[in-house]
């Protein structure tokens, strides 16, 4: 079983523990965005991340950073904290939990492609709309789909062929998503909240759920699709009733 999990916006710069860390599969295509970035100033940084001017700078720094090779290197299941990252509170994974996770996670990386959990990354902000001058004339997740899509589909043949979908939408785009559903077997758990009598996808709990099934999976080493129906947290439980196979649903009442 292969899990696919987005990566955050939100990134630490502190290292909150020392791990072996290995250098990103695609970290010649990540330091060429890194270096297109570090050439636009703060307010095209700003228009083009869509944030204020004081990230932008920030952003600018990190980007400078990364090219100058003074920036930090964190295992990349640590250096996210965004919502999905505080439910799989991966600094309270143990050792053999991580290293079950680093050959059974991916993080999705507009930057950096696809990663392995201690794969050693710096902090950064890409957008994957964005053309930058390396992607060839190509949006960022254009440039991604041509490079990503087999390695997905390999890693996960070489497993058992089953797929866990906890990234957001966002990043299917990295991909050729018809073909990664058409040759293996893609599992997208679905998290509802029940308001009346209507179920809704509510985006931070579908976060919340997506970081702390992720945690469910690699704690528990699960290897049968059937094992998800038992997760439960903050009060979803599976619900046999809805949903299919591939979309199994996952409802708090």
């Amino acid at each position: 079983m292969q899990i696919l999990l987005a990566s955050a916006k939100m990134m630490t710069e502190k290292i909150q523990r020392h791990l072996t860390l290995t250098p990103p599969q695609f970290h010649k295509e990540s330091q060429a965005f890194a270096r297109d970035m570090a050439e636009y100033d703060e307010g095209t940084l700003a228009e083009m991340l869509h944030c204020s001017r004081a990230i932008a700078a920030q952003c600018k720094a990190r980007y400078q950073r990364m090219v100058s090779g003074d920036a930090p290197m964190l295992p990349a299941v640590l250096a996210y904290c965004g919502q999905a990252y505080k439910h799989l509170r991966a600094a309270e994974l143990t050792d053999d939990d991580l290293q079950w996770a680093n050959q059974h996670l991916w993080h999705t990386s507009f930057l950096y492609g696809l990663l392995r959990p201690l794969c050693g990354i710096s902090p950064y902000r890409l957008e994957g709309n964005l053309s930058l001058p390396s992607a060839g004339g190509d949006t960022v997740s254009g440039f991604w789909r041509s490079r990503l899509t087999d390695v997905l589909i390999k890693a996960v043949k070489a497993d058992d062929g089953v797929l866990v979908h906890l990234a957001t939408e966002e990043f299917q785009h990295l991909f050729d998503w018809r073909r990664v559903c058409r040759e293996v077997d893609v599992i997208q758990p679905l998290f509802y909240v029940r308001q009346g009598a209507s179920l809704k996808i509510q985006a931070v709990w579908a976060k919340t759920c997506r970081g702390a099934m992720a945690r469910f999976i690699i704690q528990n080493c699960l290897c049968r699709v059937e094992d998800l129906n038992a997760f439960a947290y903050e009060g979803f439980a599976f619900r046999p009733d809805l949903g299919e196979r591939a979309f199994p649903h996952f409802v708090r009442e």
